[in-house]
């Protein structure tokens, strides 16, 4: 009975997105009474997804068959946090989930944005539940999780094996939290071309939606690097795969947007440009929705393969993005630019970031979808792979790296270059010198490496640079620093503490690509080989009854150069339900370092062993993580509020009261 509750809650959520998108976009004109309605049906919507939402998990937790997406994709074996997150493992459940994650945004809106403009507030609020009316329908017409089967199965056919991990239950929801997140600024965006509202409070109104949005997006995909490094096998941890590029494209847009809000709310500057990056960083979003479930691609990542369910999407993505643009074109020529500014000011500085960050997603966009449109309209098979994107990406990321520590430094409106870069010779100095240390230990020959670690040197250090300067290190008391130091607002902080994050992330995409070192051998239990100053032996091999799986289990003693003893196991695994394999790797951290060990199919009688050790590569993910924080900082900042500030009450005389 719960099933057909979770659909008929389903199906009312749809009725009421409906109406509140008409009422919303129609008669947004009709002020506070409308946008009192319009919060109240944003709540419910949230309700009566999640009520759906909640009775999906439900059948999958007790293992109910009769549900046709349980059966295909639970067993009863299956350990409880596998079983909950196989509800968003498949096409259907995810796309409910995706709909309670739009929901929630469109409640918080609702609960956090009831000081805006009852006007704006109705449009935003009425974009949004014409998003979720979209998607609802979309779900209950062609990707129904509610469907019975008649009888039902005695079992379940269990979820694919490499998505029944941890990595996986986390992934899907931060990433999809970042997608939909940025429809609060594709609404605002939307509201913004409809009303004409658009200055400095509108951006203020967006950038801590594309803020938390942004941190979502950063989070999801540094867990998905990380689940694809030690889930797969492969000791990889980025394949620019299309549907890695469909996440990392609308991050890199947000990223954009993040900097061109400022300059709006800063400088009343940029707006045409900010609403613009508002409306693609979302379809940039839908365009991976799109990739991931029309069956156009093969990956590892993609839920359907049902090309129907492909041409709807497309057909709605077509009206929302391309009415979107249109609106856009028709409404954006009557906008007043804003300020204006020298070229040499932080507002110039954020948009050279903008121009590299825009020209990236244009190159990763054409990559990506270049060899789809080929293989549509000729029928050739190309591929795209690692070496252009890296030539073509590390070539615009490069020049970016190397201006980024400057913005901080500069003054709006005009600034003096000069100066700003004798704040940075002593960190440049240092940059360059642990680039020279580094290289010399590492052993780097003629190569792209020194560069790479001179530029994370370069942002990292530089990311230090303003703070050294508002708190007059060196120049007052040190008491005095860091009491200025603390005194800093916190969005001050975000900046050189985002700033750092993307220097570390660099140096450790840097370390590994240049001293990772691999050897593949084979192996019995008292045989050993050696990688990088690490002493690998083969104690025993032996086979595991998992709670749904067999596994061969390969344990092994890992001797460091410096003395230190480890015992690693590594797996491969077949599941009784399916009898697919998987191959779970031993990984062992040393330090910022980490040693990989792969065991391979069995050949005669030994066993194929990979190993890797790869250098700092733990800093990729710490980088991320320190980004992540700069946001979650950003958004504790009371000068960043969701909403508009409240107008103070005038004083009462005392004579009247």
């Amino acid at each position: 009975m719960s099933i057909e509750l979770g659909h008929f809650a389903l199906i009312l959520a749809f009725a009421i997105a409906s109406v509140s998108a008409v009422g919303g976009l129609l008669l947004w004109r009709r002020g506070e009474t409308l946008a009192r309605v319009l919060s109240h049906a944003s709540v419910l919507q949230f309700v009566l997804v999640a009520l759906a939402f909640l009775a999906l998990v439900q059948a999958f937790v007790v293992s109910d068959f009769s549900l046709k997406l349980a059966a295909n994709h639970s067993h009863s074996l299956k350990p409880l946090i596998f079983k909950i997150s196989g509800v968003w493992g498949n096409h259907e459940g995810s796309m409910l989930l995706w709909i309670l994650i739009l929901v929630l945004f469109g409640a918080l809106v609702a609960a956090f944005g009831r000081r805006l403009p009852s006007d704006l507030a109705n449009l935003v609020l009425g974009t949004q539940s014409l998003l979720t009316a979209c998607f609802a329908g979309f779900t209950l017409l062609t990707s129904n999780p509610f469907e019975r089967l008649s009888p039902p199965p005695l079992e379940g056919a269990d979820l694919n094996p490499i998505l029944q991990d941890i990595g996986l239950a986390i992934h899907p929801p931060l990433l999809y939290s970042g997608y939909v997140g940025f429809s609060v600024c594709f609404s605002f965006a939307i509201a913004a071309l409809i009303s004409g509202r658009i200055d400095q409070t509108w951006a203020r109104w967006v950038r801590p939606w594309t803020m938390l949005s942004w941190t979502f997006l950063t989070l999801g995909i540094a867990m998905g690097s990380y689940w694809a490094y030690y889930e797969l096998g492969w000791g990889g941890w980025w394949f620019w795969d299309p549907v890695e590029n469909a996440s990392f494209m609308p991050w890199l847009a947000g990223t954009a947007l993040l900097h061109s809000a400022l300059v709006m709310e800063k400088r009343n500057a940029l707006k045409i440009w900010t609403v613009f990056l508002a409306i693609i960083t979302f379809s940039l979003s839908l365009l991976g929705t799109f990739l991931v479930r029309s069956g156009i691609l093969t990956s590892v990542h993609t839920f359907a393969s049902d090309p129907t369910r492909g041409l709807v999407i497309l057909s709605m993505l077509a009206v929302l993005i391309g009415g979107a643009f249109l609106l856009f074109a028709m409404r954006a020529p009557s906008l007043r630019q804003g300020g204006l500014f020298a070229p040499i000011s932080r507002e110039g500085a954020l948009i050279l970031n903008n121009l590299f960050l825009a020209t990236a997603v244009g190159a990763v966009l054409v990559g990506t979808l270049y060899p789809l449109l080929l293989d549509a309209l000729t029928g050739t098979t190309i591929s795209v792979g690692a070496p252009f994107f890296d030539f073509t990406f590390g070539a615009l990321m490069a020049p970016l790296l190397l201006v980024l520590p400057f913005g901080p430094l500069l003054a709006w409106k005009r600034a003096d270059l000069v100066a700003a870069g004798q704040r940075l010779v002593g960190m440049a100095a240092l940059a360059v010198f642990l680039t020279v240390l580094i290289s010399a230990l590492g052993g780097v020959s003629i190569s792209l490496a020194p560069i790479g670690l001179l530029l994370g040197f370069w942002v990292s250090l530089g990311s230090i640079a303003e703070l050294i300067e508002r708190a007059k290190l060196g120049r007052i008391p040190l008491r005095d620093s860091l009491r200025r130091l603390a005194g800093l607002p916190r969005s001050i902080w975000s900046t050189a503490i985002g700033h750092l994050g993307l220097g570390l992330t660099v140096l450790g995409i840097v370390s590994v690509s240049a001293w990772e070192t691999e050897t593949v051998t084979t192996l019995n239990p008292g045989q050993s080989t050696e990688l990088s100053g690490y002493v690998i032996a083969m104690t025993s091999f032996e086979q595991i009854a998992g709670p749904n799986y067999l596994a061969d289990t390969g344990i092994f003693t890992v001797t460091a150069p410096g003395g230190g003893v480890a015992r690693l196991e590594a797996e491969r695994r077949t599941y009784v339900s399916n009898g697919m394999p998987t191959t779970e790797a031993a990984i062992q951290t040393y330090g910022l370092s980490q040693l990989y060990l792969q065991l391979g199919e069995p050949l005669d009688d030994t066993h194929v062993i990979r190993v890797w050790h790869k250098p700092y590569i733990l800093l990729i993910w710490i980088g991320c993580l320190v980004m992540a924080g700069a946001g979650v900082l950003s958004l504790t900042d009371r000068k960043l509020r969701i909403g508009a500030p409240q107008q103070a009450r005038k004083a009462v005389p005392e004579a009247a009261q």
